[in-house]
């Protein structure tokens, strides 16, 4: 594997292992079995190298939400499997399980994630416009309360809406209405 990819991973595994705090280019090098100056030259920086880490995680991740959202055939549907299928991706990944955990240096948390959060859900949203056209003007407001709930029932999941089915009728129950009442 070359040095690129060996980095990245091995930054990926100081994520999970102990969070954001845990990486530093001196631990990263030494994991994935390179100088420092090799983590420096390809990337630049501690920010880079975790930014390129996570760009590629997302990925993957968004790859393995588009794939459970091909045989929805509503907006309500697209929108509920949507957030299903996040919980789901995040419950099985300990990168993204520590994601949601605030700590220094935690991305997630930071002012400006709610605008890259936007860019990415709008893109993974668009969609519903498809599905019904009447959106399309409240397409932004949908990809904030969509990034807002769904970080919501990820963080607070509790034993209410533990199965899947149980968290498609809650969401269904509260965004079929809020969805018709759209511009």
């Amino acid at each position: 594997m070359r040095s690129h990819g060996k980095i990245l991973n091995a930054t990926l595994g100081l994520i999970a292992d102990a969070g954001f705090e845990g990486v530093s280019i001196a631990a990263v090098a030494h994991r994935a079995g390179v100088s420092r100056q090799t983590v420096y030259s390809i990337f630049g920086s501690r920010e880079e190298l975790v930014s390129q880490a996570m760009a590629g995680l997302a990925e993957e991740v968004l790859g393995n939400i588009r794939s459970r959202l091909n045989s929805v055939e509503t907006a309500v549907e697209y929108v509920v499997e949507f957030i299903v299928a996040g919980r789901a991706v995040v419950r099985a990944d300990p990168i993204l399980t520590g994601l949601l955990h605030a700590r220094t240096g935690n991305p997630l948390f930071d002012a400006g994630m709610m605008g890259r959060a936007k860019v990415v859900a709008r893109q993974l949203l668009a969609r519903v416009v498809d599905l019904d056209a009447r959106l399309e003007p409240d397409l932004d407001d949908i990809a904030g309360i969509v990034i807002r709930l769904g970080l919501s029932v990820i963080v607070f999941d509790d034993d209410e809406v533990r199965d899947d089915d149980d968290l498609r009728r809650f969401l269904t129950r509260w965004l079929q209405p809020a969805l018709a009442c759209t511009s």
